[in-house]
């Protein structure tokens, strides 16, 4: 029989007889569109194919990657989820390829469904506000630490009535003088990070190697209207109580004010985050990267 290898295996799949059917082709050679024709006007109905099913997967390599240059964070991600670094995109410093490289390599390779926009379940009404740039930039670095720093907690409760009878003497005996509590832990926490250097630090993911630095700058949370800042207290370990209380107070003025300098709240080796002016007996806090650790302060209450 004259016909197309399609139109032989339609015709078997159909039961249609190839003899009735006039072929248009050369050498009246029958092909799938003369089968269909011969199919509706005998009166009967072809149904269309299904479409293809498409596995959403990129076709993955498998060269060897370890001379493609990547970030040492980016290396292990792809070792961990499997993703050759052939298939990765190059955004990163001196043309790396970077974490975020990775993980859309992963999201292409692996078919992941993209998250899309959340849909109403219901009539209720509500508002919808984009995030700001300070709160995207805090949303990441937190993911990040997170992910990444292996936080654990420890949990101490500390007897504050020499700390506050001292507050109280210098508040009435240094004129113009009015410290906090929390200045008063920040000269603490300084003062302990120079008794132990190996918590005074910060962590350079770029080389993976530890900074142990010889003052302690204290990074002191601050909330704002559009998200959190931290401020850093410079060589806290050499200041005095009063200093450290002018300078939070100017570092916070600013802050809200939105005229802090970047050297003035990036870096730091140690963050102090106190809730407890909220009433907040205890939480867990984030570490603040590049540093290694973070305070978290919950309220003072009278002993039981």
């Amino acid at each position: 029989m004259n016909a197309t290898p399609h139109a032989l295996r339609l015709s078997a799949r159909l039961g249609v007889d190839l003899k009735k059917v006039h072929g248009s082709g050369r050498g009246e050679r029958i092909s799938v569109a003369d089968l269909e024709s011969a199919i509706v006007a005998a009166g009967g109905r072809v149904a269309s194919p299904p479409p293809p099913v498409r596995s959403g997967k990129a076709p993955r390599s498998h060269t060897d990657d370890s001379q493609v240059p990547a970030t040492p964070l980016a290396r292990r991600l792809a070792n961990k989820l499997g993703i050759n670094l052939h298939d990765c995109r190059k955004s990163g410093s001196l043309g790396r390829v970077s974490r975020d490289d990775v993980l859309a390599a992963a999201l292409l390779l692996d078919g992941l469904p993209q998250a899309g926009a959340p849909q109403a379940t219901s009539a209720t009404a509500f508002e919808t506000l984009p995030m700001s740039s300070m709160r995207r930039a805090i949303a990441g670095r937190l993911q990040m630490s997170k992910q990444h720093a292996p936080h654990f907690r420890l949990t101490v409760d500390l007897d504050l009535d020499r700390l506050l009878a001292l507050r109280k003497e210098i508040n009435s005996e240094v004129p113009g003088v009015k410290i906090s509590v929390n200045d008063m832990l920040v000269k603490a926490c300084a003062m302990a990070l120079i008794a132990v250097p190996d918590v005074n630090i910060q962590f350079d993911e770029a080389t993976q190697s530890i900074r142990r630095f010889a003052d302690a700058d204290i990074s002191v949370a601050v909330a704002l209207p559009d998200g959190l800042i931290t401020p850093i207290v410079r060589s806290a370990n050499s200041r005095s109580i009063s200093d450290i209380s002018n300078e939070v107070h100017s570092l916070i003025t600013k802050a809200r004010a939105g005229m802090l300098k970047p050297e003035e709240f990036q870096g730091g080796t140690f963050s102090v985050s106190n809730l407890g002016m909220l009433g907040v007996r205890q939480f867990d806090a984030i570490i603040n990267p590049p540093q290694g650790a973070i305070l978290a302060i919950g309220a003072g209450e009278p002993e039981r």
